[in-house]
């Protein structure tokens, strides 16, 4: 006696396909960038089913993608280090770092998981990103040399950004 259930997956041809589990991470630097966000994730939801992916979860960050505890960020490595999810799928490599993306890819790779990128380059009009991106290395490493509440800290990453406006106008 074979069960219906079992004969309409023999005969649908679904036999031995294996479900694609997806998590969907997006980011945008800062609150200003939401309708991006949002954007971002609904292309990446059509983007998943189009693909016959189950997506998981959907995973988002408002942050500098330097910034390596992203609670986003960090729920994701959850599901990997976990083998909840298959494939994650972001549209451009920086929306996941900005830097050392290889990196994370080979770590992905140890657990069986796939980083899916939708498009090759970023736009070019992310020069907002990167100023923003280079404003919180040089607050980092201000920091870290002269004491987060330092005097000589807050002159440097303001004389930095003056710097970084005049740079601007003189485009």
């Amino acid at each position: 006696m074979i069960s219906e259930s079992e004969i309409d997956r023999i005969v649908s041809g679904k036999e031995g396909i294996k479900e694609v589990r997806a998590i969907i991470y997006a980011r945008v630097s800062s609150s200003d960038q939401k309708k991006d966000l949002e954007r971002q994730i609904e292309y990446l939801i059509q983007y998943c089913s189009a693909k016959g992916y189950k997506v998981v979860n959907v995973l988002s960050d408002i942050a500098s993608g330097l910034k390596a505890n992203r609670r986003g960020l960090l729920r994701l490595f959850n599901y990997v280090v976990n083998r909840e999810v298959d494939v994650v799928v972001i549209t451009y490599k920086d929306r996941i770092t900005r830097f050392g993306f290889e990196y994370l890819e080979y770590f992905f790779k140890q657990y069986g998981v796939r980083i899916e990128v939708i498009y090759g380059e970023e736009p070019k009009d992310t020069y907002q990103e990167l100023v923003e991106d280079l404003l919180a290395i040089v607050t980092s490493f201000a920091g870290k040399l002269y004491g987060m509440r330092s005097h000589k800290k807050k002159r440097l990453v303001q004389g930095f950004r003056q710097l970084l406006q005049e740079v601007e106008k003189n485009d």
